[in-house]
């Protein structure tokens, strides 16, 4: 788990894919933060990691600043931390903190409770901060998860395996109902959206207009206008450019590929027109960015961590 770099190169950032541990059963791991520190160096925790799998972190003690695509999250007991695949994050200082960490791949979980749970919405709220009587729901629900886990012997492995994806199924659909927006649950995404959500996640550095995504699903554009809108509360333009831009910002950030060269991935005739509508869309050009991101923003995400 958290091993090696899917990409021989160091210039990208890390995509990290699930490994579990010899002898234990695919698709799910749970380990303590004691553990995790033992078994990976501080110094690659600090790295930027883009996993291919979930991340589900809660604190039993002490306080743990943690970054997910530029948000910083500080974690006390009872707090919940989502991390979806394909989103960058980095640990803070895990020295002064004590919890659990549960990994699974999303198809570990049977198709209803990926629907329900939201499991393949990367765009579903990373932080939960749950009531008294949810909380302790929630650590039993863990608590279960981790025996079963480490009960591997016990039961044959299809019950065991079994038992595992029904107690991680109790978890994050907990989990899920807990993390709400603001100001209310968002509208249940019809078919349209989700269609749509996914050609964009899957083609958005072949394309940014919303005819050829129409053109891909059998929609008209306005189809996907009115879908995205009902659901993201966006333009379905601005869907797809706020995508690309986060990519942008995630390369930008946490790589050493030039501008130009992350021009190219990500679909953009030249580098020009690149800087053009990273600047139209940021009010900074990529370099200003990346020189802002890497120094004095430092300081300003520390003192402006949400709390948990």
């Amino acid at each position: 788990m958290m091993a090696k770099s899917r990409h021989g190169s160091s210039r990208g950032i890390p995509e990290i894919p699930f490994a579990a541990p010899a002898g234990t059963p695919a698709g799910v791991e749970v380990m303590s933060l004691a553990e995790l520190r033992g078994r990976v160096s501080e110094h690659s925790l600090a790295r930027p990691q883009r996993p291919d799998f979930h991340h589900l972190l809660t604190l039993t003690a002490g306080r743990l600043r943690h970054t997910v695509d530029f948000t910083a999250y500080v974690l006390r007991p009872g707090s919940w931390l989502w991390v979806r695949p394909g989103q960058v994050h980095q640990w803070g200082d895990l020295s002064r903190a004590e919890g659990t960490l549960i990994l699974f791949r999303q198809d570990v979980l049977d198709p209803a409770t990926a629907t329900a749970a939201r499991v393949d919405d990367p765009h579903a709220p990373a932080l939960s901060t749950p009531v008294t009587d949810d909380a302790e729901a929630l650590t039993m629900a863990a608590e279960h998860l981790s025996r079963e886990f480490h009960a591997l012997g016990r039961l044959p492995l299809e019950a065991h395996m079994a038992a595992l994806r029904h107690l991680l199924a109790v978890l994050v659909l907990r989990l899920a109902h807990l993390t709400v927006p603001a100001g209310g649950p968002a509208p249940e995404p019809d078919e349209t959206y989700v269609r749509f959500r996914d050609a964009v996640e899957a083609h958005f550095t072949r394309t940014r207009r919303v005819e050829d995504y129409a053109h891909m699903l059998g929609y008209s554009p306005r189809s996907l206008a009115r879908a995205a809108l009902a659901t993201a509360g966006l333009s379905a333009k601005e869907f797809v450019d706020r995508r690309v831009v986060l990519e942008a910002k995630r390369l930008l950030a946490h790589s050493d590929l030039t501008a130009a060269q992350i021009s190219d991935q990500l679909g953009f005739a030249n580098p020009s027109q690149f800087s053009k509508y990273f600047t139209h869309r940021t009010e900074q050009s990529p370099i200003d960015f990346r020189s802002t991101v890497r120094g004095t923003a430092t300081a300003s995400q520390a003192s402006h961590a949400r709390q948990a």
